[in-house]
């Protein structure tokens, strides 16, 4: 078995092992603090052998591990293991030298994206359309600026003038994503509605916080190839 499907595997095992409400609510009880398993029986007012159930599929999920009290011997105590909740993130993303945001137009949501991406990421950016404007959108600056971000007014960008080997191409609208089918192909496609067609100022912060949302989850599994330095925009 390879290593990313031992992964998966472990990961199946946890969210399987959670999947049961009376498991939730135990980790949730060792989240707080250690217990034994009379105490988590007696605040959750469930039957011990019950508990001595959930905490063994918990146990060999490797969520919960076992510690023998230093008071007395022959009392044990549950602890969480955080790092096995922290394994139900995706794998990651290795060797990323840049990011491109890619839209069809490079007028709206690639340019914010590229601009959200290098503030809160803070690793090396770009944006790139299929079929560029000859300026950005003015409310795509508009809604930059309220947020505290720049963007040029002029500068967009083909994709062909744009893209390097080693880049993550991340699609922020359907049709790139759709056309995109070379070398160029987009390895993950945000579905971000199009700002443009509704042109109003609520369409615009919500394509923002539409992207905002997705690189917070992101950003965290991308790994930058070493010695990735800053490329053009």
């Amino acid at each position: 078995m390879t290593t990313e499907l031992a992964s998966l595997s472990g990961r199946a095992r946890i969210h399987a092992a959670l999947g049961d409400p009376a498991r939730l609510a135990i980790v949730d009880a060792l989240t707080l603090g250690d217990a034994s398993p009379g105490e988590i029986a007696h605040d959750l007012d469930m039957p011990t052998n019950l508990i001595a159930h959930h905490v063994k599929v918990l146990t060999e999920a490797g969520l919960v591990a076992r510690d023998r009290s230093e008071g007395d011997r022959r009392r044990t105590y549950l602890r969480l293991r955080p790092e096995a909740l922290a394994a139900l993130t995706p794998a990651p993303l290795a060797g990323v030298g840049r990011v491109v945001f890619v839209c069809t137009r490079n007028s709206a949501r690639s340019q914010l994206a590229a601009a959200l991406w290098s503030d809160r990421a803070h690793t090396p950016a770009a944006s790139a359309g299929t079929k560029p404007a000859e300026r950005v959108h003015p409310r795509a600056v508009a809604v930059a600026q309220r947020h505290g971000l720049t963007l040029n007014p002029v500068g967009t960008s083909h994709v062909a003038d744009i893209v390097r080997d080693d880049d993550l191409i991340i699609a922020v609208c359907d049709n790139a994503h759709e056309e995109l089918t070379g070398p160029a192909r987009p390895r993950l496609h945000w579905s971000v509605p199009d700002p443009v067609r509704l042109d109003t100022d609520d369409a615009f912060e919500a394509a923002f916080a539409d992207l905002a949302a997705r690189i917070e989850r992101v950003a965290p599994v991308i790994t930058p190839a070493m010695n990735s330095g800053e490329h053009r925009d």
